[in-house]
């Protein structure tokens, strides 16, 4: 799992959002987001787009896990409550998987414990192994 940490660490973009993989597991990954004014709206609650962020996050660590790269061929998401202020987590679990793909639902909850966001994603496995993929970086995040 060290080499899948390594690859995720090589997303720029979660980094400037604050979020961080806190666990992965084959099929599994939970992430958090520390909550920022940087991640709000006009509105004075977290852009959708900070949530999607996170969710897609825990995602790519949950289907990343098993080995070879996975990539996102289908997502949605359903915004359930608003969120203004402290962490929101992720957890990310796979629904199902086969040689070619994979479904998996993360669920996007706020400090209190209630469900924020509910995604949904599927993936496309390639045959590129993540350690060969982390090792050409030379030890350096994308």
């Amino acid at each position: 799992m060290e080499t899948l940490k390594h690859y995720m660490a090589g997303d720029r973009f979660a980094e400037w959002c604050n979020i961080e993989l806190l666990s992965v597991a084959p099929g599994q990954a939970r992430a958090k987001m520390t909550l920022h004014p940087h991640h709000l709206n006009g509105y004075g609650t977290v852009q959708g787009g900070a949530i999607f962020t996170l969710a897609d996050y825990a995602f790519a660590a949950a289907s990343n896990s098993h080995g070879t790269v996975a990539v996102a061929i289908n997502v949605s998401i359903s915004f359930l409550k608003a969120a203004t202020t402290g962490t929101l987590w992720a957890e990310a679990r796979e629904i199902s998987k086969n040689f070619k793909l994979g479904s998996y639902t993360v669920e996007v909850k706020d400090d209190g414990g209630d469900l924020v966001a509910l995604f949904q994603g599927m993936v496309y496995r390639k045959k590129d192994p993540i350690a060969a993929v982390a090792s050409s970086r030379g030890g350096k995040p994308a």
